[in-house]
């Protein structure tokens, strides 16, 4: 102060608390099975990466990654502030379900199924199978069947694979009468 002046100011300086964020929370998916995230706590919202979702400026979009893929969620709210989340989508791939080869079988007879690829199977439709909750019941239809085994992996991924065990009749005997022959000729 120059000549014993003095020049007081005061001002005020808001503090203001970033945005209390919720975003859903890690999840697991088998392709190609789309999945909702979910973020609030603002009023603006942008998700990253973009790539497989169905926007990402808005609080929640649906994402069908078909990797894994961490997604990033900046939200902003009245105030301009900002807070950031991310969630984890963990992406598994389906299983390699395989019912086995086609089969034919004769009328009356039975053969073993063998499907692979999981841990879990259920064979449809059941009608001539021993078992249809196993990867290898012993088939004995009447009539030619499709089978379709749906095979489930430790991922609780599910796929599906088809054979069909073909069923043939019996051949037709026919058997012509008796003839009489003296001993000793052909």
């Amino acid at each position: 102060s120059n000549f014993g002046c003095l020049t007081i100011d005061t001002f005020k300086i808001s503090v203001l608390p970033s945005p209390l964020i919720t975003a859903s929370g890690d999840t697991s998916l088998c392709v190609p099975t789309p999945v909702q995230l979910n973020a609030s706590g603002g009023i603006g919202y942008t998700w990253a990466p973009a790539a497989n979702l169905s926007a990402s400026n808005i609080s929640n979009p649906v994402a069908t990654p078909v990797v894994t893929t961490q997604y990033t969620v900046t939200v902003v709210d009245a105030n301009n502030c900002s807070a950031t989340d991310s969630v984890t989508v963990s992406v598994h791939q389906l299983p390699n379900a395989n019912a086995g080869p086609d089969a034919s079988i004769c009328i009356n007879n039975n053969t073993t199924l063998n499907a692979s690829g999981g841990v879990t199977y259920l064979w449809s439709p059941s009608t001539g199978l021993s078992n249809p909750n196993i990867n290898n019941p012993t088939a004995n239809p009447v009539i030619t069947t499709t089978y379709t085994v749906t095979v489930t992996d430790v991922n609780n991924c599910v796929n599906t694979d088809n054979l069909v065990l073909t069923v043939n009749p019996l051949p037709a005997i026919n058997a012509t009468g008796g003839t009489s022959v003296c001993p000793n000729s052909p």
